[in-house]
């Protein structure tokens, strides 16, 4: 059926047809500008992949540093090896793969300098390439490269080498200025550890002295002895706005109320809560490790289970379990189960009152 032609109005001119609904709405959509949509998060500052990393090198400085000092020019050497073998996997796996040479983005010399920092000051050569292997090629481009690996890589090759080669990656030396006649000798944490499975309650970590390890004089991993150091890098993260306090806080606080509460109810056979925070890879685990951005929860809530999660695992394994450091078994386990805490923990959807459905993932 045709349109109908409107009757005109007396004395008024008949103006044009009016354009058709469908044609309208064709010429409205043609004139409107195209929008690119996406999801979240949405950059608001000027900020870069590289600019993040500079800033994590930065705040790593004040413990590698330490580390330098009381474990002198071997120390160096792992630092250097560490980060060059990083740096060069990440260029031979970016090449095999097709992709562009990114080494320019600084994220394989932050790992290549983290593991360093969780290695014996005077780990072998070979230890050091074995953990770049292990660190770029299989936790990092085996899972898809940067933003796709679900656990941190510098971890990841700690715990590769830890369960591969037990007798080198717990070698540790007495710290000395600049690293000169160190003597071998076991950590507080091994020491604990030894003394509890002979049932001698807290052995030779009776008369340990807190300020040491809080400045950094205790025999342990190159980059992880200063509590001090570490703090004051975690602070200029905190302040750069690259980590939340969510994750450290969280995670410190739960190992500190666990600890403690077994300290208070038996003495003479559980250690305070700062030798626990002072002491191994809590404090820079915490604060580089756990924050890591791909591997940790987005939301609020999510972050604050996933700390609380990495700190349980950690006093446990610590307390009744095999290995005297376990805050790298307590991430790793906590990086699997990222999925999981960010689909039960997402925010309700804006204006309908309820969670989004939590059915399988698609």
């Amino acid at each position: 059926m045709s349109e109908e032609t409107p009757t005109p109005t007396p004395g008024v001119a008949p103006g044009p047809r009016p354009a058709r609904p469908a044609a309208a709405a064709k010429a409205g959509r043609e004139a409107e500008p195209e929008y690119t949509l996406s999801s979240s998060p949405h950059v608001r500052r000027r900020v870069s992949i590289r600019s993040v990393m500079a800033d994590v090198l930065i705040a790593l400085a004040p413990a590698t540093l330490v580390g330098l000092w009381f474990f002198g020019v071997h120390a160096l050497f792992v630092v250097a090896l560490c980060v060059g073998a990083c740096v060069l996997v990440e260029v031979a796996a970016q090449r095999m793969r097709g992709q562009k040479v990114t080494v320019d983005d600084l994220s394989a010399a932050v790992t290549g300098l983290l593991l360093a920092m969780t290695m014996p000051p005077r780990a072998e050569w070979w230890l050091c390439l074995i953990g770049a292997l292990a660190a770029i090629g299989l936790a990092k481009h085996a899972f898809g490269g940067l933003g796709y690996n679900p656990f941190n890589p510098a971890l990841f090759a700690r715990v590769v080498l830890l369960i591969s080669f037990p007798a080198q990656m717990t070698s540790f030396y007495t710290p000395t200025p600049l690293g000169l006649d160190a003597v071998s000798t076991a950590t507080p944490l091994n020491q604990l550890q030894e003394a509890r499975i002979r049932g001698l309650g807290l052995g030779d970590t009776a008369d340990f002295d807190l300020t040491a390890a809080f400045l950094g004089n205790m025999p342990g991993s190159l980059g992880e002895t200063s509590a001090l150091a570490i703090l004051l890098g975690g602070l200029y993260l905190l302040w750069r706005g690259h980590v939340r306090w969510d994750i450290p806080v969280s995670m410190l606080g739960t190992i500190a109320l666990v600890s403690g509460i077994f300290w208070w109810l038996d003495p003479s056979r559980y250690q305070s809560p700062w030798f626990h925070l002072c002491t191994g890879g809590v404090m820079l685990a915490a604060w580089f490790m756990a924050t890591d951005m791909v591997t940790s929860p987005l939301t609020v809530r999510g972050k604050v289970i996933f700390g609380v999660g990495c700190g349980l695992l950690t006093i446990v394994i610590r307390l009744w379990g095999g290995y005297a450091e376990a805050v790298s078994f307590g991430i790793l386990l906590m990086n699997a189960a990222v999925p999981i805490i960010d689909r039960y923990t997402a925010p309700r959807l804006y204006g309908s009152g309820r969670a989004p459905r939590r059915g399988p993932a698609r």
